[in-house]
């Protein structure tokens, strides 16, 4: 019965997705978000069912094989289902953060024939494109996360990937879109193919793709060493876990491969949602914590992780403060929240990376669904510098994005403040090495945090109104398919974290599932103080955060609504470093300089050298002066005259003559 539901958990979504990509033009707009919408709907429930079966009447880990495709040399390429606490966690929150997503969509992209010429045909069914997209998305993830082996676990990867190219670059009419997508895809495939690395490295030490079977031999792995350079011994647990991490690094965005993701709000606002909220972004949080058996045997693996986790946190929550395009807030806050995590699952606080991971989810997801409700109001203007005072035009809007706000910067009570606290108290009790830097880092991004979330809320909803006449006129609270699940999202954002901390954290929730060294215990330390959510609440008090993420709150409040010029005299007065700031670190022109310039110009001598040269001028134009050039000689020999012909045939007598004679 059970295998019944796990098998149809993935397929129901990626049945509505084939449906509507391929008769989309049969079916209709309506037939293609009920098909869809009703398959996402189906694997939430099931997913459910599944949360139930193990959770709440603590049935075993299922692990078995659905489909063997083929067995080379003892190695076994399979399809099949790891199905624990931690996968049905993640099954949930995917579908469930899907689900909202779909409903969204239907309000959201009511209007998509204005986004393409009318001269052009690129548009043709593109509602029923769209879901089918999403849809797939889902399918993608929920391969990836209930995979029981490395390739089925690479096959969800790569086709995350994929999908998240077909989506960002929806509008494929606008170039931008075009450029975003291909970015995605190109600094994706740098961490792929780390990972993929990684992912030979364990079939070459361990002979198996199954998890169970690689992780059993960990210990044995660590005590091997490998020669990638002559005469120097790298220990393979660190090298398997460190490429499997560059690959996580790409997904999940974190410096410097994190330059993907901020360009991927090209993309239409309900994918950018669910790329930054429970998908893609979040595949390489989920990983570590499917590979922590492997992990918890490499420190130096750790120490890398939680210092690259440190630096995106706080380095790209600076970015955010100078950001005015709302969508762009709200994901370069995503990278910092992303960062936060990867420093969790560095201090092997892995549990508090995924219950990060899960109260993200949701107030993520209410943010970015909030943003577009704002967007469809102001006819998809996204500058907030053309905003303010929306409270009174859209108040289910506004309650919601304070929610959303409140849960992002961890006020007490609220989801977010749990998950973020965990990890803060979490790294500071840790001792990988790098933990103090990751500590200051995390501390910092809590004012960053509040900062910029307040910076955007205040420049949206409240001050003067600075859109223009005709947008004024006709600002309306947005559909209820916009504003349901903005609803819907609201409550988890607000009561998820404090119902299941306990359990999550501190109790037994992820079993086997996750494993800890027992020489790792920043989380242990922080659970031995642990009576009770509320008690959590109140020894926050005693710590730094919550009056940084006040302060954060205040600066802002201060600055964008009593006192705007501090603004304007700090960024003049700081030019260098807001340029800095704005310029993203100037990495994408690194990126385009060095990279993409490189890659021009080695094609372009490859191009001149093999194309011009060799192939053209030598193979071809070559081949053909030599036989210009032959035909020019034996055309002399062919004079016309008897005697010219006479002459020779008597040469080549005697020449014969010759021969005979010498033989």
């Amino acid at each position: 019965m059970m295998e019944n539901i796990y098998l149809a958990i993935p397929l129901a979504p990626l049945f509505g997705a084939i449906i509507a990509g391929f008769f989309g033009a049969q079916i209709g707009r309506k037939g293609a978000h009920s098909v869809t919408i009703l398959g996402v709907g189906i694997s939430f429930i099931l997913s459910l069912v599944a949360l139930n079966h193990h959770v709440f009447n603590g049935a075993a880990a299922y692990n078995d094989s659905v489909y063997i495709w083929m067995v080379s040399d003892n190695i076994r390429f399979e399809v099949g289902f790891l199905v624990d606490n931690l996968t049905v966690m993640m099954m949930s929150v995917v579908t469930g953060v899907s689900l909202m997503v779909h409903i969204y969509t239907i309000g959201y992209m009511a209007d998509d024939l204005h986004n393409w010429p009318k001269e052009s045909l690129a548009g043709t069914n593109a509602y029923q494109r769209f879901f089918s997209y999403i849809s797939l998305f889902t399918f993608s993830m929920l391969m990836l996360v209930m995979a029981n082996n490395f390739m089925q676990l690479f096959f969800g990867w790569e086709a995350v990937g994929l999908v998240s190219y077909l989506l960002i670059g929806f509008w494929s009419v606008r170039p931008t879109a075009v450029y975003a997508n291909l970015k995605a895809f190109l600094v994706n495939r740098v961490g792929d193919f780390g990972f993929i690395l990684g992912i030979a490295a364990v079939v070459m030490y361990t002979g198996s793709l199954d998890y169970y079977d690689v992780f059993a031999k960990a210990e044995s792995l660590s005590s091997q060493s490998m020669s990638i350079f002559s005469g120097t011994e790298w220990s393979v647990i660190s090298v398997i876990c460190i490429l499997l991490f560059v690959g996580a690094m790409g997904k999940s965005a974190q410096i410097p491969l994190h330059v993907w993701l901020p360009d991927s709000m090209e993309g239409p606002t309900p994918i950018s949602a669910l790329i930054h909220a429970a998908t893609m972004v979040t595949a390489g949080i989920f990983m570590v914590t499917r590979m922590s058996p492997l992990y918890e045997w490499s420190d130096a693996a750790l120490s890398f992780i939680i210092v690259i986790g440190a630096l995106t946190a706080f380095l790209m929550g600076l970015i955010g403060i100078v950001q005015n395009d709302i969508k762009r807030v709200v994901a370069y806050s995503t990278l910092s929240q992303l960062g936060y995590m990867t420093v969790a699952l560095g201090a092997s606080a892995y549990s508090a990376a995924v219950f990060h991971l899960m109260t993200h989810a949701f107030f993520k997801a209410l943010l970015f669904l909030a943003a577009g409700s704002v967007i469809i109001a102001m006819h998809h203007e996204q500058d907030m510098r053309k905003m303010g005072g929306l409270k009174k035009y859209m108040p289910i809007t506004y309650w919601t994005s304070l929610v959303g706000s409140l849960a992002l910067i961890g006020f007490p009570g609220f989801s977010g403040f749990f998950s973020k606290d965990a990890i803060i108290e979490a790294v500071h009790h840790s001792n990988i090495p790098g933990h103090e830097f990751a500590y200051m880092a995390v501390l910092s991004g809590v004012f960053i945090t509040a900062f910029y979330t307040f910076r955007m809320f205040f420049l949206v909803f409240h001050g003067e109104e600075r859109m223009d006449q005709h947008t004024r006129e006709h600002l309306h609270e947005t559909p209820w398919v916009v504003t349901v699940p903005l609803i819907l999202l609201a409550i988890p954002s607000v009561f998820i974290g404090g119902f299941t901390i306990g359990d999550m954290l501190f109790g037994d929730y992820f079993g086997s599932a996750v494993y800890i060294a027992d020489n790792h215990t920043g989380l242990a330390e922080v659970g031995k103080h642990f009576h009770g959510a509320w008690a959590f609440v109140e020894h926050a008090f005693a710590g730094p955060a919550i009056y940084l993420a006040a302060l954060g709150v205040f600066s802002a409040w201060f600055i964008y609504m009593k006192q705007p010029d501090i603004a304007t005299n700090m960024k003049n007065r700081f030019i260098f470093i807001y340029r800095l700031l704005d310029n993203k670190y100037y990495m994408d022109d690194i990126n385009a300089f060095v990279f993409g310039g490189g890659s021009r110009t080695l094609g372009d001598r490859l191009w001149k050298v093999g194309d011009v040269t060799f192939i053209d001028g030598l193979l071809v134009n070559g081949s053909a002066r030599l036989v210009g050039w032959f035909a020019g000689v034996t055309r002399r020999l062919q004079t016309g005259m008897l005697y010219h012909y006479a002459f020779a045939m008597i040469i080549g007598v005697l020449m014969l003559f010759a021969i005979g004679l010498i033989v």
